[in-house]
């Protein structure tokens, strides 16, 4: 309910939640959630809610959100699944922003793209790549998937890093 840590927000990270957004409980794998009551558009409200069920749903036990009281439409508890068509194609759910990695790293999240085949590299300080891998999603092209990826690299010191994930595309390689 605090928003993005400033490791986040530092990479564009932003909220769509509101101070006096509480979170209630956690039973039976179902965490309870009040939101601050907010007018406005209903596709920015149905946002707000996938943002709260994508997050609390990344850590265990949780693996269900129930909004309280009711929100329209969602008085079961509801997860990831009934918010995916709010995801963008490739979704990196390990590692987390600002996490410490070593190398080899393994890379995980879900993917909908053409034949299911996802790329990554990591980049150095200087933006440099230091090393590439590619992993097909468990389903692709109109689906969405899981996806698993190692990857390894030298680097002389620690430092800071990026890890990429993209779609090649078929179309013209870029």
């Amino acid at each position: 309910a605090a928003g993005p840590t400033a490791g986040e927000a530092a990479t564009g990270m932003t909220t769509l939640l509101s101070a006096g957004t509480e979170p209630l409980g956690v039973s039976g794998g179902v965490a309870t959630v009040r939101l601050a009551a907010v007018g406005g558009d209903p596709r920015t409200d149905r946002l707000r809610r996938g943002q709260v069920v994508w997050t609390l749903t990344q850590s265990p036990p949780v693996r269900r959100v129930r909004f309280a009281p009711p929100v329209a439409g969602a008085d079961a508890p509801v997860g990831r699944a009934d918010y995916a068509d709010l995801l963008p194609p490739i979704v990196v759910t390990g590692p987390t922003v600002g996490q410490r990695v070593t190398s080899p790293l393994t890379v995980t999240g879900t993917a909908d793209v053409f034949e299911a085949t996802v790329s990554l590299r990591v980049l150095d300080a200087g933006g440099r790549e230091i090393a590439t891998a590619f992993t097909t999603a468990s389903c692709g092209s109109g689906c969405r998937g899981d996806y698993r990826a190692v990857v390894a690299w030298r680097a002389a010191r620690e430092q800071a890093g990026t890890v990429e994930v993209y779609e090649v595309s078929a179309n013209d390689g870029s």
